[in-house]
């Protein structure tokens, strides 16, 4: 065990390196910030001596070990948009789209095993019908679209939620939610379900693939030739195999959901970091783009981490191929 979590950390590592050195490329190779930061009006006089403010008159690998060494501390500099320190643009950004991300995972897997139990269990059925028919549509059409038609339904049409903002929220030390207010939860119904739309439809899915599967195992023929009743055998021992690789799966989503909130947030208008991203983006604002590079890669690792270390503790099979091999 300390062996598999070692060399886990080992490729954690390796990674946010060689995401550190992609993100270091971008102050490298993405315009200059001094012209960024001072126009084309300056003297050179000013610009080399924000340029030797800046570090940027030393060499490359002496700059990389300063990116690198403030970036352990959490510290990118300033926007170059707004003048500010990114390390307290992305603490101001950070709860919204954490909200966002749990709230629709929560939303996924909540409704996403039952209704692909029940796909599988029902097949053939006109309601497994209906439900993958479902999935389907929720697998193929694009977030955004999703988004812009619950607005136009919901927020248009039927005027019963709002369709932009994160709506009233409360400040908690260095945390604002809006979970405990109700123009909070109503601001966050639409960008939450149509950022959970997608994951549950692929959730539904693989639920429904791997009980059909667990379904015609020995073990379960075996389980049923013993008399065990059919709700036993679904769901004491079909389903608790079946969620064994959908867990993996969802440990995964989950970090997509966080990483890939950005459009669901530009089109809500939702203040997270995937919209604070965007206007990175079309700002030039490298140092923004970097932070957010570096944040998210983090969070996809330590959630992989986070799964790799449940699978093994989950499935026996692995513990026991890996005792096999150190003998």
């Amino acid at each position: 065990m300390l062996a598999f979590v070692i060399r886990r950390l080992v490729q954690a590592l390796v990674v946010m390196v060689s995401v550190g050195l992609i993100a270091f490329a971008l102050f490298q190779f993405v315009g200059d910030p001094v012209n960024n930061l001072m126009g084309q009006e300056a003297t050179p006089e000013q610009r080399a001596q924000l340029r030797a403010d800046l570090g940027l008159d030393q060499s490359a690998f002496v700059q990389f070990a300063r990116f690198a060494a403030n970036a352990v501390h959490g510290e990118f500099g300033l926007s170059l948009r707004q003048g500010r320190k990114v390390s307290s643009l992305i603490a101001e950004r950070l709860p919204a789209t954490l909200e966002l991300s749990l709230i629709a995972a929560l939303l996924a897997l909540a409704l996403g095993i039952p209704m692909g139990v029940v796909a599988a269990l029902r097949r053939g059925h006109p309601l497994s019908q209906a439900l993958m028919a479902f999935s389907l549509i929720g697998v193929s059409l694009p977030t955004f679209l999703i988004g812009i038609l619950l607005i136009l339904l919901f927020a248009t049409a039927l005027n019963w939620l709002p369709s932009f903002g994160r709506g009233e929220v409360v400040q908690l030390g260095y945390w604002t939610t809006g979970l405990l207010t109700v123009d909070g939860w109503r601001h966050l119904v639409l960008p939450a379900v149509t950022l959970a739309l997608f994951q549950l439809a692929l959730i539904m899915r693989l639920v429904r693939a791997e009980m059909l599967e667990v379904l015609q195992t020995d073990y379960i023929k075996f389980a049923r030739a013993r008399g065990l009743a059919e709700r036993t055998v679904h769901f004491g021992h079909a389903l608790k195999n079946t969620l064994v690789p959908v867990m993996t799966i969802t440990g995964l989503q989950l970090g997509g959901l966080i990483a890939f909130a950005l459009i669901t947030e530009t089109v809500f208008q939702w203040p997270g970091m995937g919209l604070l991203f965007v206007q990175a983006v079309q700002f030039a604002d490298i140092p923004v783009m970097a932070a957010y590079l570096c944040l998210i890669s983090l969070i996809f690792v330590v959630i992989n981490l986070v799964v790799d270390l449940l699978y093994f503790a989950v499935d026996p099979r692995l513990r026991v191929d890996r005792a096999v091999t150190a003998h």
